[in-house]
């Protein structure tokens, strides 16, 4: 019964899906206008999504740019205070000051001060003021406008910056930098003091390192107003929004007379003073509101130009689907294709893509075949390199271990090499680290013993190998019976550019040679005196001295750099 049933419900569902795909036959045009249809919306709201992200991330920069903006203010509020404790230090040398010479450093500081805006005053304990530039030297002077920031710079003993003050000599807001000094009897009874005009600072805030639509204020520790952009607001008050000090550093929110405004913050550490920007809210989220518009309004232009103009796209879409497919077959064919022009740029986009696809996989052919070549040649090198080490190891050894010991140690030796050779493939092989690789198992307990040097030099792969196999060779005779035997004997390598050549030098010292007589022949003397001369053009000298051998190997410079292989 159960087959019954599922053979009577397969035939019914497989009629049911012809009938529907009969009924809804239609050209492209159809299902195009009705994907159009159905995409407005999603991508509606896509858009949206995408456009929230957007001002997300603008807003983002923006407050990155304000943030700049204040720490730029905060730079130039410093660089001003740096300038005036300079000019301080300037003026009274090692922060000391002669009492009994006022006039003098009247005169100096009036001098010094010409054109700058600033002024100095001299303030003993007791918060008289000694002298002013403001007025000529000898002027009967009274007590101090700000004696609380007198007081506290006389406490804290070092340089100190004070909050915004209306000055009584000066007759506006000005500001102060104390400099406790120093008699010549080591009293520091006094304050130099560089007094500012509030309105200097006003270079800090200048509009032009601001935002559009934000202002910018500089505030003392009080939160007095020192200067602002917006000239409205009144120097040596309270700031408006009664923020400040209780406002964090860093970006916030704040509301005044039913008005919401956004707000950056910095602080300046060596002045003590805060750098506030400001915006409305509404002026920073009009441009969002108005991308939403012009979003809703797009949108509907969006899909009256669709709807319209679908058949059109529709039979143009054919064309380039019809010309992609021809492509794509010849494309799994491995022919070559020809990028095409068409009306769509997409269309010509995909077909310049399959046309890539083809001249890549030809390519990528060509390469593997290359790769298989080189696989093969490097093989066969290889495995004569190790028929040469067995031939020299089974000629040169008395008893099967020490066969073993050296072909092992010789084969070690070229896997080095390869290892080298394998982790620099694209940029060749250097000689120093190649030097280093090979004699590193040698070397004895004091390193000091085998000294390398030289500039650098990029061997060919092969090239290395032949190198390493030489410098084995020479590392295994001098631990046999040169200066490596002892616990003395030093080698030095060096090798050196001279002209179109590169010499290498061997040089063994401190070596034992009585009773070994002439050295013989062996595996590494081939190397030197064949594969080296034979493979690279090398000129060889040996010289034996009394304490040791010395190789001089002399080779053309062009032999031993990297070559790109062809890989057409």
């Amino acid at each position: 019964m159960k087959d019954v049933h599922e053979n009577g419900i397969r035939p019914r569902r497989g009629a049911l899906l012809m009938g529907l795909r009969h009924r809804l036959r239609r050209p492209l045009s159809f299902y195009l206008t009705a994907l159009l249809v159905v995409a407005i919306v999603p991508s509606f709201l896509f858009s949206m999504v995408i456009l929230k992200r957007i001002t997300d991330e603008q807003e983002r920069v923006v407050t990155a740019l304000l943030k700049a903006s204040t720490g730029s203010v905060t730079r130039i509020v410093e660089r001003e205070i740096d300038g005036m404790l300079t000019t301080l230090k300037a003026l009274s040398p090692g922060n000391e000051i002669d009492p009994s010479n006022l006039a003098a450093l009247h005169e100096r500081a009036t001098t010094a001060l010409a054109g700058t805006g600033n002024n100095l005053i001299l303030i003993d304990r007791s918060g008289h003021q000694l002298l002013n530039t403001r007025v000529p030297f000898g002027t009967a002077l009274g007590s101090v406008s700000d004696p609380a920031s007198v007081e506290q710079a006389f406490q804290r003993g070092q340089p100190m910056v004070s909050d915004v003050f209306f000055g009584k000599t000066a007759g506006h807001w000005v500001y102060n930098l104390y400099l406790p000094v120093r008699t010549p009897l080591g009293n520091p009874d006094y304050l130099m003091t560089l007094t500012g005009d509030a309105s200097n600072m006003q270079k800090a805030v200048n509009r032009d390192i601001l935002s559009p639509g934000w202002s910018a204020a500089l505030l003392d520790r009080s939160g007095k107003l020192i200067t602002s952009s917006d000239p409205s607001l009144p120097v040596g008050k309270p700031f408006f929004m009664a923020l400040v000090p209780s406002l964090n550093v860093g970006i916030g929110e704040a509301a005044h007379d039913g008005e919401t405004y956004r707000t950056v913050t910095e602080f300046s550490v060596s002045t003590g003073w805060r750098i506030v920007a400001w915006a409305k809210s509404s002026d920073v989220d009009a441009p969002v509101l108005w991308s939403y518009l012009w979003l809703v309004l797009g949108a509907v232009l969006f899909a009256a130009f669709a709807l319209t103009g679908s058949t059109l796209i529709a039979r143009i879409l054919s064309q380039g689907v019809s010309m992609l497919a021809r492509d794509a077959r010849l494309l799994g064919e491995g022919r070559p294709i020809a990028a095409r022009a068409h009306m769509i740029t997409e269309v010509e986009t995909v077909s310049q893509a399959i046309a890539e696809a083809a001249q890549a996989r030809a390519k990528a052919e060509n390469e593997i075949r290359f790769l298989m070549r080189e696989v093969a040649h490097r093989s066969k090198n290889q495995l004569t390199v190790i028929q040469s080490m067995l031939n020299q190891s089974v000629t040169n050894t008395e008893s099967r271990q020490d066969f073993v010991d050296m072909f092992r140690k010789r084969i070690a030796g070229l896997a080095r090499s390869t290892d080298l050779m394998i982790a620099n493939a694209a940029h060749g092989v250097d000689f120093g680290e190649l030097a280093q690789n090979q004699l590193q198992p040698f070397v004895p307990e004091d390193p000091k013993r085998v000294r390398l040097s030289g500039p650098p030099v990029r061997l060919d792969a092969q090239v290395s190998q032949t190198l390493g196999m030489a410098l084995h060779e020479l590392a295994t005779n001098a631990t046999k019976y040169g200066a490596l035997a002892n616990g003395t004997g030093i080698v030095d390598l060096t090798w050196t550019l001279e002209n179109d050549d590169i010499v290498i030098v061997w040089r063994e010292r401190g070596a034992d040679l009585s009773g070994l007589g002439e050295p013989r022949k062996g595996f590494g003397t081939m190397v030197l005196e064949r594969m080296l001369a034979m493979a690279l053009g090398a000129k060889l000298k040996r010289s034996l001295h009394e304490d040791g051998i010395e190789w001089h190997v002399t080779i053309p410079q062009a032999r031993l750099q990297v070559e790109q292989p062809d890989k057409g």
